[in-house]
């Protein structure tokens, strides 16, 4: 069952809901509006090489030169 993650057309809130068919409708827990625009997860994009394309974390220490804690602390 895919979560999907939608801003709220009328009041802007931002929430996740698990969809288990399309024809199930969405409904903002805020403000109630059945107006609201599906989002782009960021964890569903990658790039070529299968790193993120957000520019974030490199989980094998990647091209940021800092690995797990960023660099400060000179463990790499």
């Amino acid at each position: 069952m895919p979560i999907y993650e939608y801003v709220c057309d009328e009041c802007k809130t931002q929430f996740e809901k698990i969809v288990i068919n399309k024809q199930q409708e969405i409904a903002c827990p805020k403000c109630a509006s059945k107006k609201a625009t599906i989002q782009l997860s960021v964890f569903a994009t990658a790039g070529a090489n299968g790193s993120s394309s957000s520019g974030g974390f490199s989980p094998s220490g990647g091209s940021g030169g800092g690995g797990c804690c960023g660099g400060g602390c000179g463990c790499h």
